[in-house]
């Protein structure tokens, strides 16, 4: 049996979100220049990021005595949640996909896709997700009141790359 170690709990403390179109280079595992190219988005929420893995799976049943003898995998689909607090120019061309010079144009064919990296801070310890091909599949709605601020709620699906991968998850350590 393993001995539980305090040390090893991480709590999402701070991070940030960073977009980038596709033809910027994608930050290796411990690249200290991870974000050379990339926008970051400001502030997020204090819900933070949420990361789902939605499986789905069928059984193969025997026909003696009905035994599930195998499950085929039908889908598997990676996405990460946030919600942007910061209206600027970064958030809005991420949210509506169809931003420039001071001006939303909001249109049924804009879409935003490209690069993704999500940084996960815990004092000195650092976690960076890269989403090498993912698009905003969701926008939630947008309150505008008086008792809140403006939020930008944007799910990312994630697409595989060229060896099927949909996410990196670097263990960073210590980073500057």
């Amino acid at each position: 049996m393993t001995t539980p170690n305090v040390d090893a709990v991480r709590v999402a403390v701070s991070g940030g979100v960073y977009f980038a179109d596709a033809t910027t280079a994608l930050p290796s595992a411990g690249a200290t220049t991870a974000k050379l190219g990339f926008e970051e988005l400001g502030y997020v929420s204090e819900e933070g990021l949420t990361q789902a893995i939605d499986e789905n799976v069928t059984p193969i049943k025997a026909w003696q005595n009905g035994d599930t003898v195998r499950k085929v995998q039908d889908s598997h689909e990676l996405t990460y949640a946030f919600s942007c607090l910061e209206t600027n120019d970064q958030v809005l061309r991420a949210y509506y996909g169809n931003y420039a010079a001071g001006t939303v144009q909001i249109r049924g064919d804009a879409e935003t896709r490209g690069h993704w990296i999500f940084e996960i801070i815990d004092g000195g310890d650092r976690f960076r997700i890269v989403v090498p091909d993912g698009q905003v599949t969701d926008r939630g709605d947008i309150q505008y009141v008086n008792s809140n601020a403006v939020m930008y709620p944007m799910t990312i699906d994630c697409y595989p790359d060229d060896d099927g991968v949909k996410a990196y998850i670097y263990l960073l350590g210590t980073e500057s």
